[in-house]
Parts: C-alpha cells; structure tokens; sequence
C-alpha cells in the first residue's frame, strides 16, 4: 500500500512540473494574426456529475484564454478564431485517492481566412483534460479547486491545444504563410500590402 501511495505521489508530482502555463513561448505561425476571437457556449451539454457553470462564464473563460495565447502574434495577415463549447464535465469533490473525476471540455474550433473570406477549417474536435497537480492527484480536483480554477484551466488548455494545432498546420500545410502581395520585391523600399486585408 505504502509503494503504490509512493508511486501516485510521485506520478502526481512529475505531472505538476509539466503543468500548461499561462505564458509559454510563442509558436511559430508565420504571418498570424488574430482579427477576432468568438467562444460560444449556450448549446454545451453538462456531463450528470459536473459542477454548473453559465454560458457566460465559460465564453468569457475561453475568450481570455485563446486572447493570452493568440493575440500575442503580430502577423501581416488577420484570421477569426471560433471555438464552440460542445461538452464539458467540472469534477466535483470525490474521495481522496480512490475517486477523483477529471475536468474535461470538447469544443469545435474554426479558423477563418478574412482576406481570403473563406475557412481554412470547420469543426476541429478537441477534447482536453485539467492538469492534474500533486494536491489534485490526492485529494482530487473537486476539493483542490474552485469552479472557477477548473474553468480557466480548461479555457488555457483548450487555447494552447488551439496554437500548438495551429503551428502544426502552419509547418505541414503552410497555413500563415506569407502572401505574395506581402513579399517585398527586390531593389523596394516599401512592402506592398492590399488595403482590404
């Protein structure tokens, strides 16, 4: 019994070293920038255990979070953001070590070209659980932290699963790249740019 207590506290605190941060480095995403941040979340569905939580709060929980994480790029070229709360499950206290529920939250996520007026993609899931900390890993999530702690920690994962899917389609699929209108010819001293983007 001692072992396997020895085993969780110390899984428990090599996870709380590798715990999502609110300022991490940037990503690489070329020419991004965000134009305007949409959350949505008045058709989340509640899972039967959860603790409750308003649309409201849950809009304004994302919206700070992927604002954080994507409002720091100062690219050439604007981009909307929408993120739709499908589900989500907000751990309520358990019993420590034998019973302690995760918080969880699934959400939809577009991204929209505005120069271009077209979606580089519509509905990307993404399912994403709390960091779990040493004192959430014992006591559980539901005595170690608030609503509101659960929330916001949901909300910054969902932002930097966001930019790290981001960075991945922008090495792979070359999304940010820089527009040939933005490409600055040789022997000019200026960068044309069209006045519509």
């Amino acid at each position: 019994m001692l072992r396997i207590l020895t085993l969780i506290t110390g899984l428990a605190l090599m996870a709380a070293c590798t715990q999502t941060q609110v300022y991490e480095e940037p990503e690489s995403l070329g020419e991004f920038k965000l134009r305007v941040n949409y959350a949505f979340a008045d058709k989340a569905v509640q899972g039967p255990v959860s603790r409750d939580a308003t649309p409201d709060e849950w809009t304004k929980a994302i919206q700070n979070a992927v604002d954080i994480r994507l409002g720091r790029y100062e690219g050439a070229q604007e981009y909307d953001i929408g993120i739709s709360l499908e589900g989500y499950m907000l751990a309520p206290p358990g019993i420590p070590v034998i019973y302690n529920p995760k918080s969880t939250a699934i959400v939809l996520v577009n991204v929209y070209d505005v120069r271009n007026e077209e979606f580089l993609v519509k509905g990307k899931q993404f399912q994403v659980l709390e960091d779990t900390t040493g004192g959430s890993a014992l006591k559980g999530s539901g005595h170690e932290r608030t609503k509101e702690e659960q929330m916001s920690g949901l909300a910054l994962k969902v932002a930097d699963r966001v930019e790290e899917w981001l960075a991945e389609e922008h090495k792979d699929n070359g999304w940010f790249d820089r527009r040939p209108d933005l490409i600055q010819p040789l022997g000019s001293g200026t960068v044309t740019q069209n006045p519509a983007s």
